[in-house]
């Protein structure tokens, strides 16, 4: 209510304003007539002063001039110039105002949310706790999502997933069975059935069940509810992070289901801390960086996403737990001058030379780590944020202040 009482008071003194200013105009306009008839009867006064002698020639040339001058003027503004307008009469007056003040109603009560009440921030933020508390549970949720044509199996493949539902049924509390089971019906896309396995084989575990368990359970969760995170989905990523409060991708789903009840300044939050950590390649910054843009538009946030940072893939760490000690030190070594060189060339993110530094000290190599140190307070020199990053890197890597 508040909302219609500020705007309607906001169009009629808009449309009063614009009533004011057109009834000067025409109060105006009589009185610039009058002085075109007083300029006129001066002109009359002059000549007749003339006729009498009581001015020179000289004298009533020179009145004349300045009079016709203003005359000229004032009849400008009498017929129409930059200083007059038409009179308005006052039933057009009303007319626009109640134009003005119905049209922008009435536009609004189109485009606007007229049914929507103020809502202070601790109103917002409460509703959006409520959200989280009674939004749907995973069965309904699975209930609504629409139906997706699963993967097409080869003859023998799906001769051999029969054989394995048949042995599950009969058998619920074999174990392997189960896992095989969630495995081979999410790879097939029956997320549904994949779920109601993979729930078996975290019932079974008990209190034995890994991180990977519960967060296999929560991702199989969301993939079948269509990408929503139920309250059954949250509760295993929870648990994922009760065992592993490092988990990457539990963070990124529990930032998602801040997001989809109507928290997207704590999604912002640790999605943005996810970034920084990293790795590039892990599995969740892809989807976070395709959508922490949104999330940060609708948190009302100016937000720029930190720059990806270069570094060891998946891959390389996997090939070097196969190496020497020896083939390690220098692949790593050779991945940190690779780095360095880059940088030296092409310059790059605070980030990167922070991880630089801190690789130079994990070598030992404290000199260079110093060196690179140095550069880097140049490069960033009046980069406060750049500047602090750096100071911290140096102190990991055994620099001091």
């Amino acid at each position: 209510m508040l909302f219609w009482i500020i705007a309607v008071a906001l169009a009629c003194a808009v449309a009063a304003i614009i009533a004011v200013t057109a009834w000067r105009a025409r109060a105006e306009a009589p009185a610039r007539g009058a002085d075109v008839a007083v300029y006129r009867a001066q002109l009359a006064e002059v000549d007749r002063d003339l006729g009498r002698g009581v001015i020179g020639a000289e004298e009533a040339d020179r009145l004349r001039n300045e009079i016709s001058r203003r005359l000229l003027a004032a009849d400008a503004g009498a017929r129409g110039g930059p200083s007059a307008t038409r009179a308005a009469h006052p039933v057009a007056l009303a007319v626009i105002a109640a134009v003005l003040v119905a049209g922008s109603l009435s536009l609004y009560a189109v485009m606007g949310r007229p049914g929507y009440g103020d809502m202070p921030l601790a109103e917002r933020l409460a509703r959006a706790e409520a959200t989280a508390a009674s939004r749907p549970g995973q069965a309904e949720a699975e209930a609504a999502a629409p139906a997706r044509p699963g993967q097409q199996p080869s003859e023998e493949f799906a001769a051999l997933m029969e054989r394995l539902r048949g042995a599950v049924a009969e058998r619920p509390d074999d174990l392997q069975g189960q896992r095989l089971l969630a495995r081979n019906e999410a790879t097939l896309g029956n997320y549904a059935a994949a779920r109601a396995a993979q729930a078996r084989v975290v019932d079974l575990l008990g209190d034995g069940a890994t991180a990977q368990d519960h967060l296999m359970l929560g991702e199989i969760m969301v993939l079948a509810a269509n990408g929503y995170v139920s309250p059954e989905a949250e509760a295993a990523f929870r648990e994922t992070l009760a065992r592993d409060p490092g988990n990457g991708a539990a963070q990124y789903y529990l930032g998602l289901m801040r997001w989809q009840t109507g928290r997207p300044d704590v999604a912002l939050g640790l999605w943005d801390r996810l970034l920084r950590q990293g790795p590039e390649d892990a599995p969740w910054i892809a989807p976070i960086r395709a959508q922490i843009g949104d999330a940060a538009r609708l948190a009302g946030v100016d937000y720029t996403p930190p720059e990806a940072l270069a570094g060891p893939s998946a891959a390389d760490v996997e090939a070097a737990e196969a190496m020497s000690a020896e083939d390690r030190d220098a692949m790593i070594r050779g991945m940190v001058q690779s780095l360095s060189d880059r940088l030296a060339t092409e310059g790059g993110s605070p980030q990167e030379w922070a991880r630089l530094i801190g690789a130079y000290g994990v070598l030992g190599d404290l000199e260079q780590a110093r060196a690179i140190h140095a550069e880097a307070l140049e490069v960033f020199a009046g980069n406060d944020g750049a500047l602090a990053l750096i100071r911290a890197a140096g102190e990991q890597a055994g620099l001091g202040g």
